[in-house]
């Protein structure tokens, strides 16, 4: 029985620990898996509560972090280098980027048969200065010439890879999307939206609004909180804005907040937005919400956006990344050129003024994702490039 060794940037809150999960989970019994990841920083929310749901006991590697490290980033090349040595696994797959670089360094060093990498996103551009940059695209070139296989989670992703930045040939780079477990999303719909709007104290006739992620600069949070200023001074409807996620930049996002006069200093209940940090049952926090925004400077492919069409939920979103290969462009999302206030603002105040259209393109989104992006179908495609590799190394 082949063995695979399924390795993982970190488990924080996010797609690839749901996709490492459940391909760790939901792969044929052909195959024997473990799973090793790095530890959650401060500012993540961790998801071994993911792991758990599923029955998993993944071995955590503390030194394995988000942050360069060059002693405890060798610390963790090595447990992963006896890590092989013990399992001797006929395949490594990496996730993401810190994972993909350790781990694949490990297995050409000991040898692996058939290396694979899945990119979760990249950051060949929007995250740091072009010397920085290069360097990353230099050694993501080098490691992926020693594998066997680079997933892209999106047809986007793929060209990026392959025609822009260069990474591999068409031929290596293989689309296979994210798989979620979306049941969740649909039962008790009712229930979840009653509570939560309970919860936060918003009432039947308030409009309400979130947005979903880390608390980081890539994902524009202060554009948010100047489309909320903007379209709440430009209708007469109740709105109430939730920021879901923690990070980096809470402090000064709240500051922000408060100068726009969303929030006040004691945060009293007629507030216009709401910080509410991590919610681990997302799905109750998207059957609360109406319609669900993405700010963002560059995505891969945003889990926030298939769970809100799972849940039946408007967006309004920048037009950046993989975003068009995970929704439908007006039909189940209405989107803006990155950072166009004047436009996110008409699209979202377009929403807000029709509550016919918001729920027909929630009933639109949920027909696009139930089948598209299944924990099912995931572990499917995944073992046959699986099965396509280890034929293709047997025959040598």
């Amino acid at each position: 029985m082949p063995r695979i060794l399924r390795i993982i940037n970190r488990f924080n809150l996010g797609g690839p620990t749901y996709n490492a999960a459940y391909l760790t989970r939901f792969m044929s019994d052909d195959y024997e898996t473990l799973l090793i990841g790095g530890a959650h920083s401060e500012s993540e929310e961790d998801s071994l509560h993911i792991t758990k749901q599923l029955n998993l006991d993944p071995i955590i590697i503390s030194e394995m972090k988000r942050e360069i490290s060059p002693k405890e980033d060798h610390m963790a090349y090595k447990k992963i280098l006896q890590l092989i040595d013990w399992y001797k696994p006929d395949i490594v797959h990496t996730h993401a980027s810190k994972a993909g670089a350790l781990g694949r360094l490990a297995a050409i060093r000991k040898k692996t048969p058939i290396i694979v990498h899945t990119f979760h996103g990249h950051v060949f551009h929007s995250y740091f200065n072009k010397v920085k940059t290069q360097a990353y695209i230099s050694i993501e070139r080098k490691l992926a010439q020693h594998s066997d296989a680079i997933i892209a989670i999106s047809p986007l992703q793929k060209r990026e890879l392959v025609e822009q930045f260069a990474i591999a040939e068409e031929n290596k780079v293989k689309v296979i999307p994210l798989g979620f477990d979306l049941r969740k999303f649909k039962e008790n719909q009712e229930l979840k939206r009653n509570e939560f709007r309970r919860l936060y104290g918003i009432e039947d006739d308030c409009i309400a609004i979130g947005i979903i992620g880390r608390l980081v600069q890539i994902k524009n949070h202060e554009l948010f909180l100047s489309l909320g200023k903007k379209v709440r001074d430009e209708t007469n409807k109740k709105l109430k804005f939730f920021i879901i996620g923690d990070g980096e930049l809470m402090q000064e996002l709240q500051n922000s907040a408060f100068n726009y006069q969303l929030i006040s200093n004691s945060y009293e209940e007629n507030d216009s937005l709401i910080f509410t940090s991590w919610i681990k049952n997302i799905d109750e926090a998207i059957a609360g919400l109406d319609i669900i925004v993405m700010t963002s400077n560059n995505e891969g492919t945003p889990v926030s956006l298939i769970e809100a069409q799972a849940g039946e939920r408007a967006i309004v979103s920048t037009d950046v990344g993989g975003i068009r290969d995970i929704i439908l462009p007006g039909e189940s999302a209405l989107i803006s050129p990155k950072g166009d206030l004047n436009d996110l603002s008409n699209n979202l105040l377009a929403l807000i003024n029709d509550e016919k259209r918001r729920m027909q393109m929630g009933e639109i989104g949920y027909a696009f994702v139930k089948d598209k992006f299944t924990y099912n179908r995931l572990a499917s495609d995944m073992n046959l490039l699986y099965k396509e590799l280890l034929e293709k190394k047997n025959s040598y």
